[in-house]
């Protein structure tokens, strides 16, 4: 289903404002995934309302941590349906959810967080699970940056 642009824009830019790259194609997914060695966020975003309560703020609460990947990235799953596809063929070992938060190192998937992990948690919940992530994946990197 696709909704009209004017609506999907400011949910789209809740994570372009926060310096994540939106990918709206499978060619331009295809581009950043394959073969790097970062650490890589991907961020599955809808319109649904825990995307609006819970995972987009918990994704900007998160990017405030002072270690976090190199790499952010979104598709908008419901409104890019090729780029979302594509995206979620790199989310292996799990079924497509929307809203969902992926990290990647050395593209390999690393931890998920599922839409059912997202609906009914706060935020900040969320976020801190996202830091923790973060502080595994991503130390090393952020310190030689």
């Amino acid at each position: 289903m696709m909704y009209d642009e004017r609506f999907i824009a400011p949910m789209r830019q809740e994570l372009t404002q926060l310096g994540i790259e939106e990918l709206r194609s499978a060619a331009e997914v295809d581009a950043k995934m394959q073969d790097s060695q970062d650490t890589t966020l991907l961020v599955v975003n809808s319109m649904c309302g825990c995307a609006a309560r819970n995972a987009r703020p918990a994704v900007a609460a998160a990017l405030q941590h002072a270690v976090r990947p190199s790499r952010l990235f979104t598709v908008f799953s419901g409104q890019d349906a090729d780029a979302t596809r594509q995206a979620r063929s790199y989310i292996t070992g799990y079924q497509p959810s929307s809203p969902s938060i992926a990290m990647f190192k050395g593209g390999k998937l690393v931890h998920m967080i599922e839409r059912h992990q997202i609906e009914g948690r706060s935020a900040e919940a969320i976020a801190t699970e996202m830091t923790a992530a973060f502080d595994k994946y991503c130390a090393k990197e952020t310190a030689t940056a």
